[in-house]
């Protein structure tokens, strides 16, 4: 039996386990991949305090450095369900479940897809959500970005190291990336931007892709172009499946929480990039992780 449960080992769910084991509670922390979350596909991280840049897997180390100076226990599972029991809690992973008097989600979100045709077809042969792990294999070659927020534009600004043109495609007249951020990407010589356009198609033979289909909103003209690689950032999806059943999600999926990141059901709280919040920072996942750590601590003392 321990005393909270972890789930995911992200900037957040890191962060939780070390508050949580530091107060001298026995810690379980589940994670299905490496430690670091989107941490671990982030090139660099220059709004972190302490650090004026940082590569985002150099960061995650450290992070998981110190998860474990208080006996913090690791473990590797894909999480399918939490079973509330009331003052104690299952959690069931595909080939084990654990008992807990708390639980602490902290699983994050993943890269919406676009769904057009060629993106699934292509993927892993020039689509890709990610340009830190796919950038270096596009020397040389002209990419397409999809998307306006903050995570297109810095990837895209990111993959000009590689590529000869990074094309950034949004489906409106402007961006919705930081400024600073726009004021980078339109200074960048290698850079170019298709206001008002979607994409419609990914093409390509077998081997890999080799074009795009393009479509204007405005005037409904449909182009192609030749495109060795396609990166999509066009929004995010939680990880908030196995949990759907517990009623704590909204109609999209996200985790609804109080300010003391605990869900409507007590001794369940949900923290960093999966809660329903409007910024997705490592920052803020960090201190809601250090929020819920403590919280745990105080419930667990209530219910002593």
């Amino acid at each position: 039996m321990y005393d909270v449960i972890v789930i995911g080992a992200g900037p957040a769910g890191m962060t939780a386990a070390l508050y949580a084991s530091r107060s001298n509670l026995k810690v379980l922390l589940i994670e299905r991949g490496a430690p670091g979350g989107q941490m671990n596909n982030t090139a660099e991280v220059e709004n972190y305090p302490g650090f004026t840049s940082i590569m985002g897997p150099e960061l995650a180390y450290k992070m998981y450095e110190g998860v474990n100076q208080f006996g913090t226990v690791n473990a590797y599972g894909i999480v399918e369900e939490i079973i509330d029991h009331g003052t104690t809690k299952t959690v069931v992973c595909e080939d084990q479940s654990y008992e807990g008097k708390a639980v602490i989600i902290a699983t994050g979100c993943v890269h919406r897809k676009l769904g057009v045709p060629g993106e699934d077809e292509f993927a892993g042969r020039g689509v890709s959500y990610c340009a830190v792990c796919d950038g270096a294999f596009f020397k040389g070659k002209h990419l397409f970005v999809i998307g306006g927020g903050d995570s297109a534009v810095e990837e895209g600004i990111y993959l000009t190291q590689f590529a000869s043109k990074v094309t950034v495609v949004h489906r409106r007249d402007e961006l919705r990336a930081q400024k600073i951020i726009q004021e980078r990407a339109f200074a960048n010589p290698k850079m170019e931007f298709y206001w008002n356009t979607v994409l419609e198609e990914i093409t390509g033979d077998e081997i890999k892709v080799q074009g795009v289909q393009l479509k204007n909103v405005q005037t409904g003209e449909v182009t192609a172009e030749s495109a060795d690689g396609v990166f999509i950032y066009v929004g995010l999806d939680p990880l908030t499946e196995p949990f759907r059943k517990l009623g704590i999600t909204n109609a999209q999926g996200w985790i609804e929480t109080d300010q003391e990141m605990e869900t409507k059901i007590p001794g369940i709280y949900a923290i960093g990039d999966v809660r329903e919040k409007t910024l997705r920072q490592i920052t803020t996942a960090v201190g809601e992780g250090g929020i819920a750590g403590q919280q745990v601590y105080q419930y667990l003392q209530e219910l002593a």
